[in-house]
Parts: C-alpha cells; sequence; structure tokens
C-alpha cells in the first residue's frame, strides 16, 4: 500500500532547506517519492527546492508533475510561474500565475510575479493592480517596493532607510540585505557591502544572486582569488545558467588564466549559443593567445547575433589587421545612424569606420570620423586637465630630491618589478614583447595596483590629509608594508614562478617618485614616442575604460604637457634611476636598443628577445598582433597623414616640438 509521507517528515525537509542543507532535503523528498511515486505534496516540494537551487530543469518538471497529480493544487502553479519569470519566459508564465492566484487569492508572491509578467508583457494597468494585490497581501513587500523605487531613482537616502526599516521587522529578509549591498557599493563603501552580502548569503547559501553580487564585488576591487571563489559556488548552485560561467571567464581572464576563461566562456555559449557578451569577450580572449581566426569567428557570430553591436566593429577594426569590406562599411554607417542606438555603441561604431577608411588610404574620410566619434566620447566621459594640472603639482611638490632620498631608504627591497610606463600608443607593449622574451622574465599585465597602493593612504582620513602629502608620514615599517602591499597584489598574476616581473601600466608615470620610495630597486623604462605620433595615435584609439584625456586635441596635447613635465621631474631628482627608450630609435636601431635595455636590466644578453615576435604569449594591448610582427618602422610620422586637420594640436605642443624634430618623421 502506498502511502503519502507524514508532516514530521515534510517539515523536516523545509528545516534542511531553511539552514542550507538543499541537498539533504532532495535526498528526504526522493525517499518519499520512491516509497509513494504520487505523494503531490513531496513531488511539489522538491519542484520548489529544486527551484530554489537553479535547478531549472529538475524544478519545471517535478512543478508540472505535481500539476498533473493536483490541478487544483495552488503552490505549484506559483512555483512554476516564478521559474517561468526567472527565465524571462512570461508568455508561459502568465497563465500559470493567473491560475495560482484564482485557486488561492492568498498568495503575494504569485500576485507579485503576476504584476512582473503583465508588465514585461505591456500590459501596464493590468501589472499595476496584481502589484496593489501582493502589498495589500504583504505590506513587506510593499515597503520594499517602496525602497526598489526609491533606489531606481536615485534617492539612496530614502531607499536606504526603508530597507532597514524592512530588516528592522524582518531581520532575515535577504533581498533587502541584498539592495542594501548595492547601495554601500555604489557609494564605495565596499566594506559594508561585503558585510550585507555575507550576512545574506548565510541566512540563504544558495542565494545565487548575492553570491553573483559578493564575487562582483570581489573582481571591481581585483580580489580575483575570492571572486573566483564566488563564482564557483554560483556554478555550483546553477550549473545550467550562463552567468556564472561568464562572470567566472570574465575574472579568470585578467589573472592570465585564458584557457579556463576560454572554456568557461564556451561553456556560457553552449547553455546560451546567441549570448553576444559571451561571443564578444571569447573573441578578445582567443586574439589575446593569437589565435586570430578563431577570434574573427567569434566576433562574426556576434555581430550575427546583434547587428547593433558596435563594440564588436571596433574589436574587429582594433585588431589592426583586418580589413572591412564595402558591405561590412555600408552596414555601420547605416547602424550608426540610427536613432535609437546606444551612445557607447555609436561611439564604437564611427571609431571603426575611421579606421576602416583609414586602412584604405582614405584620410579624409577616416578623420571626419575620428572627429565624430572623439567628438562624441568626449561628451560621455568626465575629464579635468586642471585637476590632473594641480595633482602634479603637489607630487613635484612633495616628491623633491632631499624627500625621495630619505623615504626611498627604507622601502621593500624586492628588486622583481618592472615598469614601464609613457604615454598610451608609445611603444609599451613593443617593449615589454621585448623584455618578456628574456628567460628570466614574466610579462604580467597593465597592473592597476600601484596606483592603488598609492590611493591607499586616503582611506579612513578624516583631516584631509592624502596622497600625496600623506606620504610624508609614513615610517620605514609602513613603506616596507607598502611595498609588500603592491607586491602581494602582483603575484595573482604572476604565474611562471620567474624572477623578475613586467608592470607595463602606461599611466603610473605620476607614481615614480612613491614607486621609488616603497621598492626602491624596481626597474622603471619609460616608453617614449615623438608627441604628434603618440597623440594621433590616442585620437585614433578608443579605450574599453579609462584614458579619458585622449578625445579632444587639446586635452591630448595638455596631457602630454604634463607628461613630460613630470619625467623631467624625475630624471632631476632621481638621476639614472629611469631608462627612457624612443620608439623611434627602437625600431631603427633594435640590436642596439635591446643591448641597452637588458644592461639597464642587468640581465644577460639572449638572443630571443631580438626575435621577440616568436615569443608566444598573451598580449591584452591594442598592439597585440603589431608586435607579433618582426620589427617595422612604417608607424613613424603616420600623424602627417592628418598634419592639415591638427592645427590645435601643434599649438598647444609648440613649446616642446623642437626637442623632437628629429622623430617626426
Amino acid at each position: 500500500m502506498q502511502t503519502t509521507a507524514s508532516q514530521e517528515v515534510f517539515n523536516e525537509a523545509i528545516e534542511y532547506l531553511n539552514t542550507g542543507k538543499a541537498q539533504k532535503a532532495i535526498d528526504l523528498c526522493l525517499r518519499a517519492i520512491e516509497r509513494n511515486n504520487e505523494d503531490v505534496n513531496m513531488i511539489a516540494l522538491l519542484g520548489a527546492i529544486y527551484l530554489q537551487i537553479n535547478d531549472i530543469e529538475k524544478a519545471e518538471r517535478n512543478l508540472k508533475q505535481a500539476i498533473d497529480l493536483a490541478p487544483t493544487f495552488a503552490k505549484p502553479y506559483e512555483d512554476l510561474g516564478i521559474l517561468m519569470v526567472t527565465e524571462e519566459r512570461f508568455d508561459e508564465a502568465l497563465s500559470y500565475l493567473e491560475k495560482a492566484v484564482r485557486l488561492d487569492p492568498s498568495l503575494a508572491d504569485a500576485y507579485f510575479n503576476l504584476g512582473k509578467t503583465l508588465a514585461n508583457l505591456g500590459r501596464g494597468r493590468e501589472a499595476d493592480k496584481a502589484y496593489e494585490q501582493a502589498f495589500n497581501l504583504s505590506p513587506e513587500r510593499k515597503a520594499m517596493a517602496k525602497a526598489a523605487k526609491a533606489q531606481k531613482e536615485g534617492k539612496l537616502d530614502d531607499a536606504e532607510k526603508g530597507y532597514r526599516q524592512v530588516l528592522k521587522k524582518n531581520p532575515n529578509n535577504v533581498d533587502a540585505l541584498r539592495f542594501l549591498s548595492q547601495i554601500a557599493s555604489t557609494q564605495n563603501h565596499y566594506d559594508d557591502a561585503e558585510r550585507f552580502l555575507k550576512k545574506a548569503i548565510k541566512l540563504a547559501p544558495d542565494f545565487l544572486l548575492a553570491v553573483m553580487d559578493l564575487g562582483k564585488l570581489y573582481k571591481d576591487q581585483n580580489r580575483y582569488a575570492e571572486a573566483i571563489t564566488q563564482f564557483r559556488h554560483a556554478i555550483s548552485i546553477a550549473p545550467n545558467r550562463p552567468m556564472p560561467y561568464m562572470q567566472l571567464a570574465s575574472t579568470l581572464a585578467p589573472i592570465a588564466e585564458l584557457d579556463e576563461a576560454i572554456a568557461m566562456y564556451k561553456k556560457c555559449l553552449e547553455l546560451a549559443p546567441n549570448h553576444p557578451g559571451a561571443l564578444l569577450n571569447l573573441g578578445h580572449n582567443l586574439k589575446t593567445i593569437g589565435q586570430l581566426q578563431e577570434g574573427i569567428a567569434a566576433y562574426e557570430k556576434c555581430i550575427e547575433v546583434l547587428p547593433s553591436s558596435g563594440e564588436t566593429y571596433w574589436s574587429l577594426a582594433n585588431l589592426k589587421t583586418y580589413k572591412f569590406t564595402d558591405p561590412q562599411i555600408e552596414t555601420m554607417i547605416s547602424e550608426s545612424k540610427k536613432e535609437d542606438l546606444n551612445p557607447v555603441s555609436r561611439v564604437n561604431f564611427l571609431f571603426a569606420l575611421g579606421k576602416a577608411h583609414d586602412d584604405r588610404k582614405e584620410y579624409n574620410k577616416a578623420w571626419h570620423y575620428y572627429q565624430l566619434g572623439n567628438s562624441e566620447q568626449r561628451n560621455l566621459i568626465n575629464y579635468d586637465p586642471v585637476h590632473t594640472e594641480v595633482t602634479n603639482d603637489r607630487i613635484i611638490q612633495t616628491f623633491n630630491a632631499e624627500n625621495i632620498n630619505t623615504l626611498s631608504q627604507n622601502g621593500n627591497s624586492d628588486p622583481a618589478p618592472i615598469f614601464i610606463v609613457g604615454l598610451p600608443r608609445s611603444g609599451s607593449t613593443l617593449l615589454e614583447q621585448i623584455i618578456a622574451s628574456h628567460s628570466m622574465v614574466e610579462g604580467t599585465a597593465e597592473l592597476p595596483y600601484l596606483n592603488r597602493t598609492a590611493l591607499s593612504l586616503n582611506k579612513n582620513r578624516i583631516d584631509g590629509v592624502n596622497y600625496p602629502e600623506a606620504v610624508m608620514e609614513l615610517q620605514e615599517r609602513h613603506l616596507k608594508k607598502l611595498g609588500q602591499d603592491y607586491l602581494d597584489a602582483a603575484q595573482t598574476h604572476r604565474l611562471e614562478n620567474k624572477p623578475y616581473f613586467i608592470d607595463k601600466m602606461p599611466n603610473n608615470f605620476p607614481h615614480l617618485g612613491f614607486l621609488h620610495c616603497i621598492l626602491p630597486n624596481a626597474k622603471i623604462i619609460d616608453a617614449r614616442r615623438n608627441p604628434m605620433d603618440a597623440c594621433v595615435g590616442n585620437l585614433r584609439q578608443l579605450y574599453a575604460n579609462g584614458q579619458t584625456f585622449s578625445y579632444d586635441q587639446t586635452d591630448i596635447g595638455e596631457y602630454y604637457l604634463q607628461y613630460q613635465r613630470l619625467m623631467d621631474h624625475w630624471h632631476e631628482v632621481m638621476p639614472g634611476k629611469i631608462l627612457t627608450c624612443q620608439y623611434e630609435e627602437t625600431v631603427a636601431d633594435l640590436e642596439g636598443q635591446v643591448r641597452r635595455i637588458l644592461d639597464y636590466l642587468e640581465l644577460p644578453w639572449e638572443d630571443a628577445c631580438l626575435n621577440f615576435h616568436n615569443t608566444d604569449r598573451a598580449i591584452r594591448t591594442p598592439s597585440s598582433e603589431q608586435v607579433r610582427q618582426p620589427i617595422y618602422t612604417r608607424s613613424i610620422g603616420k600623424w602627417r597623414r592628418y598634419e592639415s586637420e591638427l592645427g590645435e594640436l601643434k599649438e598647444v605642443l609648440e613649446d616642446i616640438l623642437p626637442r623632437y624634430e628629429k622623430y617626426l618623421g
């Protein structure tokens, strides 16, 4: 005789679920169902558990079985409707949720998800009625909705107050904790954000959204190992969801775990074959490891899936070796003119069109699109050249020769780091490839840690004394620790256990005095290029992030002057510390310059450095394909193609151009 599980067994399964022991709850349900394969209570509960742990396929199967066995049992309809809302299957969700509230008008969650479904189906008035009913049934949900509305409108103080009121009445509301974390993160209160998320996850260990948010929080702080742990946990919670694989891949890539990153993007695409973000990033990573044709195939598939993705067209253009066809150019022109196009995509299209016409030697057309792209991008970003100049004034005043000499006696003595600095598009990737071809040196990436280490001096200061002036308060133990903090952060990117590693962040040049104080034995190479080619190279380049100074002729010209000013200062107060490598001299006399570089680095000669283009390593910068070729000189003097358009830039650079006359091409 078949028996239905007792209320005690049912309650025991619920208790397991509520204490984060989902697998034990599942096992209990399965044993009960094995005794009676028509035990609708346990089948419905099993479906609800699978839904909670994001095993969508099993959840849907069990919930449909429960409905088939008990067509008037409201809860499986509600759970199945919520499942379909989660999957954005709103057309299917509608009938289940309508049936759920018809069978049991007290189901607040069913009404709320019915409102969400109707809103997504464009039935706004009916959605409002469903939401109103949900709020009448659950004052807590109403309070949450009010706080969420305030958050969406940017009224963060009101939103925070609302979520805290909810938590005062129900300390276990994990959604309120998660939303508080979002507000804290928006305000750069990362410690608070982390605390809220950890509490939510402790209450609900399988709360996928909170686990993902915590991983993203760690990732945004470059705490890659902790982020990876969270995203792996997210995959264990929801192995059939594409997003955890996507996030894991995007965290593995910056620390050069590219083979696994590519595998994770491919896994994401198995689950969601037309995921444009996964296709785009798969293309980036295949390009980075030198699999150019496979990368192009991923980009082209992304365009097929999302023709309005200007980012993908620019990614193809940014390969530097890809040539667009006439139909592709016509498509880009057409897409770029669409009124509803995302402004970021439009900028990407414009830069891609500039590159397409540049390749065809149609320089007037190319500059037309570069100029449009720069103008639109300048409107999208914030850059204050006055702030840059004032900051540099303070740096120069603080890091004078006397202060540097005193402080550098107490820094961390580790000689492992080799810093390559300079203006972007000035040959830093070429120098990196040459040096990383040496058997004792590992190339890592453009690491953000020197700047972060410097700005860490601002943390918890209420007296207004910040970096750079705060450096003068540091004692020996502080300087050594700051050096070690940088080294510990960089260690994540050191995969080959070589004695030396390269940090190729061009924008580190303002921090060279600070660097010498905390890591006095680090080597510093300045990648220098004549101002006109360097600045025009930036005006022709669209960056994924940062480099906000590079979208206007006056901005980039003045930034070059600030770079020149700071490098002149560092050479004066730290004589002999920095090796300047002029791009034009490097390509004209490769062997002579390689010998000079290795002598400065105190490394023995190796022919591999001369044959750098044969070195098989991941390269993440826009010059990746160029430095996989033998040395060439055709980039010198490229600015002259656009000389008639560069009056503004030449005027800004007028005082320093004579210093570079022999390099102008």
